[in-house]
């Protein structure tokens, strides 16, 4: 998967709930793999003030149509 069809996925949390769409990607400089990826929350009441969440690469569990975080149990 090329890093430019991350932009604008779905994330879902451990519960399947949608809690935003992948904003940005943060790279490591020194060895260019992805570190972070900035999820923007979605839904009408996020858009009134601005909310990120900086999401640590190692808490996806699954990227495919849509990116999956871990639960708990998979920690």
């Amino acid at each position: 998967m090329r890093t430019k069809e991350l932009f604008n996925k779905e994330v879902l949390d451990a519960n399947i709930n949608i809690i935003g769409k992948v904003q940005e990607i943060v790279f490591d400089e020194d060895t260019f793999e992805i570190t972070d990826l900035v999820i923007k929350k979605i839904g009408f009441s996020e858009q009134l003030r601005d909310s990120e969440n900086v999401v640590p690469v190692e808490l996806v569990k699954a990227i495919g149509d849509k990116v999956l975080l871990k639960s708990d149990d998979d920690l």
